[in-house]
């Protein structure tokens, strides 16, 4: 039509200025008209649809209501404007400015009388045509003024009207409804016009079709906008449900009411998407997820099952077995079709030509639909009616061995129907599919809405829990293996994706390692089933696929499955023959296909790294796995093949360098270990990245003549995989540890900043393995580590590198802070032994970093000073510790919090060292650090426990160590005393507040440290009380038992009776020890109770230590504590620590680098029962020596004789 009007607009051109065209015979055969550019005039192009777009406007603003030709100019200009294509993906240098859009039709608004409907009619046409084609976006005078005219024309204008009208509104309102609600009142009235063509008994099935689409735009959410508000959802959506849960009139033509139910689908979808659920309680939710299930299969050949109304939910995944196999009793009578007996022929990827395409409606035009073309690939085969989608589907009741194959792979020999009536099937095909698919679409909104909790107890409604036997349930494995539509699969694929996505808590239960009883089938049982069912299904899916974009899917959804599962609680033998069947399709053309095998390859090495099964499968030799694995894509596949080899043919020229790695000494192996070459997934990893393709065939723009390297997705997937790969079996690819490294600086040369991350990702992963392997608590033996002359090499090689420009490249902050945090993971050993200058160089850099602009960068570097300030070769530098410290205390006056985390992280290493070098070097080397220096980390210190959360956890530590390290002529300056106080305080306050858990964890520890410096005035100290006070709150009324186990090892720290003060708060804190021991088990928490046996350890440890060094006074309090009921629990609870009946451990608290380890010696775990008899019998030698007189005496008595029936019962 763009045409035709063009024509009347180049009338006055001249005929000599027109080139003549070849003339054409007009065919069906006849190649389609495609305009050519000419210098200065192009038939259609973008200058004569923004003129015509111009002149038309002009025009249209000069006219006047009351002008006496103003029906025939305003249809002739409206007629002008529709016949014009302003699609950009037409002609994407069209460029009509939003404003002039808006302004016409608010001019026009105003000269189309609501009594023209004719006129009102093509206004409509034109709204629609303007701001669906030009996507314009409407202030909000302009989207007032055509929602109020377009409302108004339907309480105006007559029926036959109100198509377009609805039409036009929709288009106006979508994704504005928000901006609406002053106009939404009216139009959910209950006699308003949406309403009422939106109900069921409206026989006008479009009327109905494009009411139920505005109110899906209404309900549209574009990103970035607020959603519509919950009063007016909650009316659309039981629209909508109400919509899907009528059964379809008796008179209506299947196809229109195919549409119906799209468009409710469409405004379900819209309901539900971009927030959390909100329509009622699980009732409702069982009665949308059981409607949804059953339009996941309309249309589909041989589904006749009787429905349930409500999906309930199970506790066990068989719950509702029985409703499943009484809705598919119904199949049994189905008739068999005559010819369904002969086995069709499989049609591989060939797509049926379509012998003519149908004209979309307007409404399928409309701005919101999905608009999608004709499905091709879903009208399966030539022919395919009805009796030959029963034989197709006649598996679904047959559990035999050819069921397994996808019924959309087979085909019927010959046509059934006429060529009409063959297109009509076609047709309603393709709209069954698409209500499927609009189902498996809001399907996936109701699984992103709804709580993880909540999605599982419908898991046995999708995904079947039983092995094949009997019939086999309707579920999302059905669909994937046997729906003719591509995109269906495709969509049932993307839900499947998201349930797996996130339940590895949930799939943790499964467990099938030992045979089920008998006379119950265990709930970890049915979940392992159902993972071995999802391995099948998906396997037969991965065989019978043919096109492309499923295939992705199906590996995804792979992916998550792999990631999700628990294989080291299942039986062996799920990866194997996925590995396997995986190898193929690393040749297949699609370079997506290729991303999504390396995204599954990525999820087999990650997931519960280092696994048996994947460790036997990367240790075999290339080749030996791919025997007998061919799939009918292989044709396809084969791309990458060369002289008849199956495996990557790039190995030859590329992979031969890799029989010359660098080895480390390796204990003596058997013959059956293949150790020779490395992994094949690293060695195909390798080549991906750094070979050129052998094939230009990719559609990604091969290159032209010059070599070119696989598409970048490729590459930077298998730069993932090799990450993953040295993160969980290091011990695999360490041989290779040079080559690997030069990989990643070839990557690092590269001018792709993905590429150059990625790399140096892959470099940070090799140094913290080699850190994990030298770690004393691993316990490699060091005959299986890299020696250490080739972890020197290599980080020398590194370090003169391309990585220096990647920490100096200020164009890309994320390059620079992946290549500092490569920086903190060199092997502190390996850094002493570095050239002096590559030391100076890698201390100058981070230094210099932390002063850039980038917070990215800035908290890098800061982490990376952090953990440099541990290495045993600088922590001694005092100049390296003070510049360390200065750069810290800046960067904990930043605004952004992740730094001022990550350098109150820092401050706390940093005081860490101050404790070790006090104890290792001695008073020289804290008389050598500044004062000055000292008391502006015990401020910054100090300020940052008032941070967030997440700085007060290391805030705290670095407190604890400050109070420990400083010395009594530092204590009685008078500029240290108040910063002194302050600091204890902080602590105190901390203790006490309501913070989390490990922040609280953290300030015991930090008490019990600062505890431990003598010369700290604990006796006389005003401070002193309320810190003791504090912990002995904590140790009795905490909840959490990990802070009540720190609390109590802080009050057992001081080792003398005088710094505990009078007799008042050393019985203050033994009653609150004794106490907090009566009540080590009361908890409703199970997770807290597994530590009781920890707490009731440290609780005995530290009243043992305030009986040791008690004096006379403390004996009345002692002695009756310890006499009556209270003494014999005691008693019970401190033989137990003496006999070692108890563990005493308990994991840290702290996050990164360990910020909570100090303090787990103070629980005395290392005692032995000997030792603690030992210490027990001089405690009593000492208090039968005490001298002790009236109440003194009797109390002193009732303890001796406590220890000594306690010593005859341990002994």
């Amino acid at each position: 039509m763009a045409a035709l009007t063009g024509m009347s607009e180049v009338s006055t051109v001249s005929r000599s200025d027109v080139s003549a065209y070849p003339s054409v015979a007009l065919s069906a055969e006849a190649a389609p008209f495609t305009p050519l550019r000419m210098d200065g005039w192009q038939l259609g192009s973008s200058s004569d649809a923004e003129k015509q777009f111009s002149r038309c406007a002009s025009k249209l603003r000069g006219l006047r209501g009351d002008s006496a030709q103003l029906r025939e100019e305003l249809n002739i200009l409206f007629d002008q404007l529709l016949s014009e294509n302003y699609n950009k993906t037409f002609d994407p240098t069209i460029n009509i400015r939003p404003e002039g859009v808006c302004s016409l039709l608010k001019h026009a608004s105003s000269l189309v009388p609501l009594s023209q409907e004719h006129l009102v009619i093509k206004f409509c046409q034109l709204i629609h045509h303007l701001l669906n084609q030009l996507k314009v976006i409407m202030d909000e005078h302009t989207l007032d003024i055509l929602v109020k005219y377009t409302t108004s024309a339907l309480k105006v204008c007559s029926t036959w009207t109100h198509s377009d009208v609805l039409l036009a509104l929709s288009t106006i309102v979508y994704g504005n409804g928000p901006q609406c609600h002053q106009h939404l009142s009216n139009l959910l009235r209950e006699d308003g016009v949406l309403l009422q063509y939106s109900s069921p008994s409206q026989s006008n099935m479009e009327l109905r079709r494009v009411a139920l689409n505005c109110m899906a735009n209404i309900c549209l959410r574009i990103p970035g906008q607020p959603p519509l508000d919950d009063q007016y959802r909650s009316v659309y959506f039981s629209v909508f449900l109400k919509t899907l849960q009528s059964p379809k009139p008796p008179d209506t033509d299947e196809l229109f009411y195919c549409m119906v139910v799209q468009a409710a689908l469409k405004g379900l979808q819209c309901c539900l998407s971009g927030g959390k659920w909100k329509f009622g309680g699980g009732e409702d939710l069982g009665s949308v997820l059981a409607l949804l299930k059953r339009l996941m299969f309309q249309g589909a050949p041989g589904v006749s099952v009787e429905w349930p109304a409500v999906l309930y939910p199970a506790t066990l995944p068989q719950y509702e077995g029985l409703p499943a196999s009484k809705s598919a009793e119904p199949e049994k009578p189905a008739e068999r079709p005559k010819d369904a007996a002969l086995p069709g022929k499989t049609s591989g990827n060939k797509k049926r030509k379509s012998r003519g395409k149908g004209k979309k409606t307007s409404a399928e035009d409309s701005r919101g639909d999905d608009g999608e073309e004709d499905d091709k690939v879903s009208a399966p085969q030539k022919g395919g009616g009805r009796e030959g989608g029963r034989g197709n589907m006649e598996s679904f009741s047959k559990p035999s061995a050819l069921s397994l194959y996808p019924s959309w792979k087979k085909n019927s020999s010959d046509s059934e129907f006429s060529d009409p009536e063959g297109n009509a099937q076609c047709k309603l095909r393709l709209y069954h599919a698409r209500v499927r698919q609009g189902a498996l679409h809001c399907l996936l909104a109701v699984v992103k809405s709804i709580e993880k909790r909540t999605l599982y107890s419908f898991w046995s409604s999708f995904i079947p829990d039983s092995p094949i036997g009997g019939l086999p349930p309707l579920t999302l494995l059905t669909i994937i293996l046997k729906d003719l539509s591509p995109k269906v699969r495709a969509c049932a694929l993307q839900v499947l994706s998201a349930m797996l996505d996130g339940s590895r808590q949930f799939l943790a239960v499964a467990e099938d390692t030992a045979s089920p009883r008998t006379s119950y089938t265990p709930f970890s049982f049915s979940l392992a089933t159902a993972v071995r069912e999802l391995h099948r299904a998906l396997s037969l899916a991965l065989l019978a696929e043919t096109s492309p974009q499923t295939l992705t899917q199906v590996i995804k959804c792979v992916a998550y499955l792999v990631a999700n599962a628990p294989y080291h609680r299942l039986r062996p033998g799920l990866l194997s023959p996925l590995w396997k069947q995986m190898r193929p399709y690393v040749r297949h053309r699609d370079a997506n296909v290729r991303v999504s095998v390396l995204t599954l390859y990525g999820a087999l090495v990650t997931t519960q790294a280092p696994l048996p099964e994947v460790r036997l499968l990367l240790q075999q030799p290339e080749g030996s796995t791919s025997s007998g694995l061919l799939t009918p894509q292989d044709s396809a596949l084969s791309w990458r093949q060369r002289d008849g080899v199956s495996s990557p043919s790039r190995t030859p020229g590329s992979l031969s360098q890799w029989g010359s790695c660098t080895r480390s000494p390796r204990a003596p192996h058997t013959p059956g270990e293949e150790e020779s070459s490395p992994p094949w997934l690293l060695q195909l990893c390798v080549s991906l990245v750094t070979q050129p393709r052998e094939d230009q065939s990719d559609s990604e723009g091969a290159g032209t003549g010059g070599v070119s390297l696989e598409p970048s997705p490729v590459r930077l997937e298998a730069l993932q995989v090799m990450s993953h790969l040295v993160r969980g079996y290091f011990s695999l690819v360490q041989t290779c540890l040079r080559d690997i490294g030069q990989v990643s600086a070839r990557c690092l040369r590269e001018s792709d900043p993905s590429i150059q991350l990625h790399g140096t990702k892959l470099l940070e992963e090799l140094g913290t393995g080699i850190i994990q392997q030298y770690r004393t608590e691993n316990k490699v033996p060091e005959s299986s580590r890299v020696p250490m002359s080739q972890v020197v090499l290599f980080w020398s090689e590194v370090l003169s590198g391309p990585l220096n420009a990647a920490l100096q490249n200020e164009q890309h902050p994320t390059l620079q802070t992946s290549a500092c945090e490569t920086l903190s993971s060199i092997l502190p050993q390996a850094f002493a032994q570095l050239p002096d200058k590559t030391q100076l160089m890698c201390i100058t850099m981070l230094l210099g970093l932390t002063y850039s602009e980038n917070y990215l960068v800035k908290t890098a570097a800061v982490r990376a000073l952090g953990v440099y300030i541990l290495f045993p070769c600088l922590r001694e530098d005092v100049m390296f510790v003070a510049d360390t410290a200065n750069t810290i205390l800046a960067a904990l006056e930043d605004r952004s919090p992740n730094v001022r985390a990550k350098a109150a992280w820092s401050l706390g290493n940093l005081t860490d060292t101050l404790i070790v070098n006090m104890e290792s070097v001695g008073v020289d080397f804290q008389e050598e650090l500044s004062d000055m220096l000292l008391l502006k980390m015990l401020q910054a210190a100090t300020r940052a426990s008032d941070d967030k959360d997440r700085v007060k956890s290391n805030a705290v530590r670095a407190l604890g160590n400050l109070l420990h390290f400083l010395r009594r002529s530092q204590m009685t300056r008078s500029a240290f005393q108040r910063p002194l106080e302050d600091a204890v305080r902080s602590l105190v306050k901390t203790v006490q507040s309501e913070a989390t858990m490990k922040v609280r964890w953290n300030a015991c520890c930090a008490l019990g440290n600062a505890f431990r410096n003598p010369s700290l005035p604990l006796d006389s100290a005003p401070w002193s009380r309320d810190a003791f006070s504090a912990l002995c709150n904590v140790v009795t009324s905490c909840k959490n038992f990990k802070v009540r186990i720190k609390s109590a090892a802080a009050l057992a720290v001081p080792s003398d009776r005088s710094f505990y003060g009078d007799v008042k708060r050393f019985s203050c804190v033994w009653r609150s020890l004794a106490t907090a021991l009566e009540n080590s088990e009361d908890t409703n928490d199970f997770l807290e109770y597994r530590y009781s046996a920890s707490l009731r350890h440290t609780l005995s440890h530290a009243l043992l230590h305030l009986l040791s060094i008690s004096q006379s006074l403390d004996m009345p309090a002692l002695g009756s504590s310890l006499s009556g009921n209270e003494g014999r629990g005691i008693r019970e609870h401190l033989m137990k620590y003496v006999r070692a009946e108890e563990g005493g451990g308990e994991g840290g608290g702290g996050t990164e680098g360990g910020e909570g380890a100090q303090g787990e010696k103070d629980t005395g775990d290392s005692f032995t029962p000997q030792q603690r008899i030992g210490g027990l019998q001089q405690t009593l030698i000492r208090l039968k020596g005490l001298e002790a007189a009236g109440e003194e005496e009797r109390g002193r008595e009732e303890v001796v004789d406590f220890l000594e029936d306690l010593l005859k019962t341990c002994e």
